[in-house]
């Protein structure tokens, strides 16, 4: 009998001891920077300063960007083994025809590497595709992932999501228009909306 009172004791006490130590971390607002912690491991975000200027400069949502990063690269800087580098995934070739169409002279491959760089040429490639797409988003991240000559034989501008032939694509598109919400949604004042 006694055994039971001091067991039953014991475990009132550590109850008491969890409440008390819940009201404390709700007090000091530990569980905020828990749900922080989570939700820049499960969607995150680097680089905002860049993300936004680039957004108002080039016309592209800044959700858009975050969402195309997020998918690329997940915010780490990697190269590929079809070559591409960077945040967003830039390959050689579109690196060079985006420097020729912006004008640049002294771009070098390790450049890409550099986020602002990175982030400054794949919205370049994003707003090229946007208008080569008559704003279309979902046409402009298929031939982001897939090529502009694939999108073409698709359908082009008029491309559902459904209609996008490579599982693959399909789900990068899915992907990056998900993520592009969730930024929106969680990264509204990063984001400049």
């Amino acid at each position: 009998m006694r055994k039971r009172t001091r067991r039953r004791r014991r475990l009132l006490a550590a109850g008491a001891a969890v409440v008390a130590g819940l009201a404390v971390g709700l007090a000091l607002g530990v569980f905020g920077k828990f749900d922080d912690v989570i939700q820049e491991l499960t969607l995150p975000l680097q680089h905002e300063d860049i993300i936004r200027q680039q957004s108002k400069e080039k016309h592209v949502d800044a959700a858009l960007i975050a969402a195309v990063i997020y998918a690329e690269s997940r915010f780490e800087d990697q190269t590929s083994r079809a070559g591409a580098r960077g945040l967003m995934q830039i390959t050689p070739a579109t690196a060079k025809d985006v420097e020729r169409h912006s004008h640049g002279t002294t771009f070098e491959f390790s450049d890409l590497g550099d986020p602002e760089i990175n982030i400054r040429y794949g919205t370049y490639r994003l707003r090229e595709l946007l208008d080569r797409y008559e704003g279309d988003v979902v046409a402009a991240l298929a031939a982001y992932n897939a090529g502009p000559t694939n999108v073409d034989h698709w359908g082009g501008g008029d491309l559902s999501l459904a209609e996008i032939p490579f599982p693959e694509t399909r789900a990068y598109v899915e992907d990056v228009l998900d993520k592009q919400r969730a930024y929106r949604e969680k990264y509204a004042k990063e984001l400049g909306y």
